[in-house]
């Protein structure tokens, strides 16, 4: 059975800056449990069928709007018959004033009430996002993820290896630190994963020799990041005399994560072989490969053709 995750509501108004107009005696506590919202028009006036009460609910200009003719004892009974039904929390869109009514309601019910800056289209598009990433199925990795020429490179191989080292020589040539030891996955969409850090070992490096190295503070902010898109996977492993390495590139290896294939390379490692130079290469030649180029399909082509051109007729 997939597992489920919940979102703290407090970590979403903390996430997207929001104001707090009520807070609730559980706002510390409460697990969102879907990363749906709803905007509350026919709700407004009574119709609840087909509600559901697990999805914060935001309420715009329309809403207020709809609302304003109506009496102040009148909004205060359409907000209650919406509050009282166990919503999680209402989101207050383009800082405007929900007026007394929503506030009344919101401490009778015990509902949370935030003021979201933006606009009502723009304030779910945000709720959305951090919801369906804070919510998304996940597992974690053993490995390094980097930012390499703007494409997610997730390295992974056994200890020792040598992915820690080969993550400080990129971060040295100008790319981007997201995780070192343990990548956090989480699929965002359905064919989408992005990486992030453990919040207690984020931006640290361990260098086996030297010991745990601060890269933000070594090699200053632009050296990190937060969270990356993963694009590719390059698998490290020790070079074994006689096994066969794919010398041409025809072959596309995958690699299945969270049920998402993401393009695979596997680098043999060996003394005077330099890793970091190898996954830039890997990095460029798979972007070629998102424009429409294959290096290795060219080279084959021209070979053939070669052939076909030196053959007797």
């Amino acid at each position: 059975m997939e597992q489920k995750f919940t979102y703290k509501l407090e970590h979403l108004a903390q996430e997207l800056n929001y104001k707090v107009l009520y807070e609730s005696s559980d706002f510390h506590t409460k697990e969102l449990d879907t990363p749906e919202v709803h905007r509350p028009g026919l709700q407004l006036d009574g119709f609840f069928t087909y509600f559901d009460p697990n999805n914060i609910q935001i309420i715009g200009g329309m809403e207020l709007a709809f609302l304003e003719p109506y009496s102040s004892q009148v909004r205060l009974l359409k907000y209650n018959d919406l509050l009282s039904k166990g919503i999680p929390a209402v989101i207050v869109t383009k800082g405007r004033d929900p007026g007394p009514e929503l506030l009344e309601s919101a401490r009778i019910n015990d509902v949370t009430v935030l003021s979201a800056s933006e606009g009502t289209s723009m304030t779910m598009t945000n709720v959305l996002r951090v919801l369906g990433l804070g919510m998304a199925q996940r597992i974690t990795r053993h490995g390094v993820l980097m930012e390499v020429y703007g494409i997610g490179v997730l390295i992974l191989g056994d200890s020792g290896i040598g992915k820690s080292e080969t993550a400080i020589e990129l971060i040295k040539r100008g790319h981007r630190l997201v995780a070192d030891d343990a990548v956090e996955i989480r699929r965002s969409d359905i064919d989408k994963l992005v990486g992030s850090a453990p919040d207690l070992i984020r931006y640290y490096v361990e260098v086996r020799g030297i010991g745990i190295i601060d890269v933000r503070r070594t090699f200053g902010v632009g050296s990190v990041k937060p969270f990356q898109d993963i694009a590719l996977v390059v698998h490290l492993e020790q070079w074994r005399e006689g096994e066969v390495y794919d010398r041409l590139g025809l072959n596309e290896m995958y690699e299945e994560i969270l049920g998402v294939k993401l393009h695979s390379y596997t680098v043999p490692v060996r003394p005077g072989r330099s890793l970091s130079v190898i996954i830039e290469v890997a990095a460029m030649e798979f972007r070629q490969k998102i424009m429409g180029f294959n290096a290795a399909k060219e080279f084959t082509d021209q070979i053939n053709r070669q052939i076909a051109q030196n053959s007797p007729k």
